[in-house]
């Protein structure tokens, strides 16, 4: 399992309560994509509605108590998979000792996710400036963590026209934000074409959550 000083760089603060963790994923990698193919070959990826009828670009799938869902009827987390009429995937426990051990090298020794999001992300795929409050409480950090190919993220304010960091993430980065952050604005710009060793033409972001 990752721990800071395995990493020169070590943690970037980037704003309060939020800290970037370069690599801090690097040595669990191949720990994690197989996880998220055993995920998905149960759960498979989809690309959801928005409510608004929109089809988003970015596809995805859920492991964990609840998953994350959005169509016709809003955003919200359920306990059974739309698509298949059945309870999500339990969380693998690599996912669940690389969220626990990257929200505590962040100052949130106490996290413990019930649920985990998959991104699969494509060129051109992107996700707009958004905020995460679907959750029944704030209290718990938000764990995000970056295989593939780069991204930029975008990192905001508590208003969606506040200033907006762009921060390079690349395979191993994980961000974590929580406390003052926690409903900070934030979203991935598109995907630019590449091929990584791993992945190929894709990149894949786990975002791990305390929904209820």
């Amino acid at each position: 399992m990752a721990s800071l000083a395995q990493f020169d760089e070590g943690p970037r603060p980037i704003a309060e309560g939020a800290v970037w963790l370069p690599g801090f994923a690097l040595p669990d990698d191949r720990a994690l994509l197989a996880a998220v193919e055993l995920v998905t070959a149960t759960a498979p990826f989809r690309h959801l509605e928005t409510p608004g009828g929109l089809r988003m670009s970015v596809a995805m799938s859920n492991c964990g108590a609840v998953g994350w869902v959005s169509d016709r009827r809003g955003y919200r987390y359920d306990s059974r998979d739309p698509l298949r009429g059945a309870p999500w995937p339990a969380m693998p426990p690599p996912f669940r000792a690389l969220a626990r051990a990257a929200a505590a090298a962040a100052g949130y020794p106490d996290f413990d996710p019930d649920a985990c999001l998959i991104n699969r992300y494509r060129p051109a795929a992107r996700l707009s400036l958004h905020q995460d409050r679907d959750e029944q409480d704030f209290s718990a950090p938000i764990v995000s963590v970056s295989l593939g190919l780069p991204a930029v993220f975008q990192f905001g304010g508590l208003k969606r026209a506040d200033p907006v960091q762009r921060l390079p993430l690349v395979h191993g980065d994980v961000v974590v934000w929580g406390g003052a952050s926690r409903l900070r604005f934030h979203g991935v710009l598109a995907l630019k074409d590449g091929q990584h060793p791993l992945l190929g033409a894709q990149r894949i972001n786990l975002t791990f959550r305390r929904a209820r």
